[in-house]
């Protein structure tokens, strides 16, 4: 039982981490593009950083299939996006081409966080010190997805409260998908290498898809990739040293 409380309070601490994207807003109406693609590539390569982690713990286990999930992950991903609509919406008091960004907006990083969470509980199953790095990598990577929510709900009018609202609930499946995931590895053993590549897979594509391409609409693309391998080789080396 305290292990289960541990992976939920643990996947809690990442979709809270959101919020904190909101709280620049409390100072300023806007976000520079600049400052958000910085923060993306900082996310991007930890992420990097930690699935790279996650395919090495899962290929322990088995690398056919830690390989399996990766890919099972990342075509997760790839289908989430796909069910995001485009008709006509409203959003709180907000219609047309804003509503429709806003709703967006909360609906991308609500359905990709299934696969965060699915991370952090599936890492457990890899020990204690594997499912902090992935934490923590989650957790900074939240930051600037609140930040990106945030920079479309407020200049719609939205409260900095609001906003950070939003954002936490975006997050909200992956303390919900976390106990799950973990359960399922630690009940299920040989589905742990499965587990671990489904969340690895699922971490990586999420940079490619998302994180990186928006990066690269507001920065050069030597700073936004001098700063994803950068934090991607301190992440790495953080691993090797625990």
């Amino acid at each position: 039982m305290h292990q289960i409380l541990l992976v939920g309070f643990y996947g809690l601490i990442t979709a809270l981490a959101t919020g904190l994207g909101a709280v620049p807003f409390a100072f300023v109406k806007r976000i520079s593009g600049r400052t958000a693609a910085l923060a993306n590539a900082l996310a991007a390569g930890l992420m990097l950083g930690a699935s790279f982690g996650l395919l090495a713990e899962g290929s322990r286990h088995g690398a056919p299939q830690t390989i399996l999930g990766a890919n099972v992950g990342l075509l997760f991903v790839l289908l989430a996006h796909r069910w995001i609509g485009h008709g006509d919406v409203s959003f709180g008091e907000v219609t047309g081409a804003g509503a429709r960004r806003m709703l967006l907006i909360v609906l991308v990083m609500t359905v990709h966080s299934f696969s965060e969470g699915v991370a952090v509980g599936a890492a457990f199953g890899g020990g204690t010190e594997l499912a902090f790095l992935i934490t923590v990598a989650i957790a900074v990577h939240n930051v600037p997805e609140g930040l990106a929510i945030s920079a479309v709900l407020r200049p719609e009018g939205t409260s900095v409260l609001a906003c950070a609202g939003w954002s936490v609930f975006s997050s909200l499946p992956q303390p919900l998908m976390a106990v799950p995931a973990y359960l399922l590895v630690e009940t299920i053993h040989p589905a742990l290498p499965y587990g671990i590549g489904f969340a690895a897979g699922a971490m990586v594509f999420m940079v490619f898809l998302e994180l990186l391409p928006e990066a690269f609409e507001d920065a050069p693309r030597w700073l936004i990739g001098i700063l994803t391998s950068g934090s991607m080789t301190v992440m790495l080396l953080f691993q090797r040293i625990l």
